[in-house]
Formats: C-alpha cells, structure tokens, sequence
C-alpha cells in the first residue's frame, strides 16, 4: 500500500449542531423520521424582536425559524476567553468553537499534543449579531470598545 502524499487531506472526525438535534446523529435520526424542527412564531414575539410590522403583515412571510439552544452555555475559561470577552462573542461563535473541539474529539485528536498538523475547516457567512446587540448597547461598547465588538 502506498503511503498518502504529505498533501493529502484526511476527514476523520465531524461535529454538528442543528434545531432539535445536539449532535450528528440525533439530526441524521431526525432526517429519518421526518422531524419538523421549525418553530411558529407569533406575531408578538416576531414585533419583539424588531421585526417590522409591514413585513408581517405581508403575506409571503414566513413565520417559523429556528432557536440557537444553549449558546448560554458556553465555557468561556476552557477557550482561553475571560469573562467579558465571552459576552461580546456572537453565540453562534460560541457554538462553533464547541463543535470544533467536538469534532477534535470524535477524531481521537482532542487535547492530545503531537507532531501532526490538524486543523478543523467548517464555514460561516457575516453574522448579524454585533450589529443588532453589541452596537446598540452603549455599557457593551463603552467597556470593550468598538473596535472589539466588531472582531468578536
């Protein structure tokens, strides 16, 4: 057997979060059994969270998403993060940094030092988080500064 090129690229351990599922499995049982993991969301609850009027009353709004479940949850020491950085970290963020320790984990990498190079590679897209939290709250703004709510 030929031995792998140094180039080469292993997938060897996975990690995922989803609505209704905390992990790979649980959403692929989900899949299986054609779970509806969308919740309905009320038009008071929708006006609450700033969406605007008009666009409710519009009658190709859809009115369901999804929750982000235990971003709260989040060990901001085991990161290396002090407390008040963790507070301006998007919660998705903090989902993420969880699900690539999982991932570490589940490929039997996780904690262990060694010679090989690892890395996780997953994707995201601009997160709406900074500015619809942290830039409206001056007390956020005033202790971290701008400029570190902007990179968090």
């Amino acid at each position: 057997m030929a031995a792998c090129p140094p180039s080469s690229i292993a997938i060897i351990g996975l990690s995922g979060r989803f609505p209704d599922a905390p992990n790979l499995q649980a959403f692929w049982r989900n899949l299986e059994q054609g779970v509806e993991s969308l919740v309905a969301f009320s038009d008071e609850e929708l006006l609450e969270s700033g969406v605007p009027a008009d666009l409710l009353a519009n009658p190709n709004y859809v009115k369901k998403g999804t929750l982000l479940e235990k971003a709260d949850l989040f060990d901001a020491g085991f990161f290396g993060y002090n407390p008040r950085e963790a507070e301006i970290i998007d919660p998705q963020q903090r989902i993420f940094l969880e699900c690539a320790w999982e991932a570490l984990e589940d490929a039997g990498y996780a904690g262990e030092p060694g010679s090989h190079a690892i890395g996780v590679y997953a994707g995201s897209t601009t997160s709406s988080y900074a500015y619809n939290n942290l830039l409206k709250n001056a007390a956020v703004l005033a202790a971290a500064g701008g400029y570190q709510a902007m990179i968090a």
